[in-house]
């Protein structure tokens, strides 16, 4: 009788749940809007525009300033909120705040020339697939979690049929 036993294989990905995708990217998009926004300071004219109390043709005032905050601290939160809500409620939250930010990304273009077309399509394009991500990612969100008993009954089954080299 031969007893056939299995090596892990090194490269063998764990499953990674839906929560920890969606945080990583929220993540990665938050990196990136926070580098966008401090790069757009080396662009000539820019400091400056902010010196004499100006951003995006907008006076620099405390509602700008709560609005700018605001777009920043939303992305922020949905970080924690994507790791910490019930599956219902945070499938739909990321669904709706993903949505929202899709044209306040295309809106940094808004005004630009063409002179700067590869530094915004390229960070555009990079944010746009990041939402596209998190909206995939949130649509396609498991229904039903199998259970202990099914799970390990699958990975004893999916052993049995791959094929091993002794």
């Amino acid at each position: 009788m031969t007893i056939r036993t299995t090596t892990p294989d090194l490269l063998d990905n764990p499953p990674i749940p839906v929560q920890a995708k969606l945080a990583a990217a929220w993540t990665s998009f938050m990196f990136l809007y926070i580098y966008v926004d401090y790069y757009h300071l080396y662009k000539p004219g820019t400091l400056d525009d902010i010196l004499v109390g100006v951003v995006f043709e907008f006076d620099i005032s405390p509602a700008l300033m709560t609005v700018f905050l605001a777009l920043i601290a939303v992305p922020a939160l949905m970080v924690m909120l994507s790791m910490t809500l019930p599956a219902r409620t945070n499938r739909t939250t990321n669904l709706v705040v993903a949505s929202l930010y899709v044209p306040v990304t295309v809106f940094n273009a808004v005004g630009e020339s063409w002179d700067w077309a590869p530094f915004y399509g390229l960070s555009i394009g990079i944010e746009m697939l990041l939402l596209a991500f998190i909206l995939r990612s949130a649509w396609t969100w498991p229904r039903r979690v199998a259970s202990p008993v099914t799970t390990a009954a699958s990975l004893h089954e999916e052993r049995l049929q791959t094929p091993h080299h002794a």
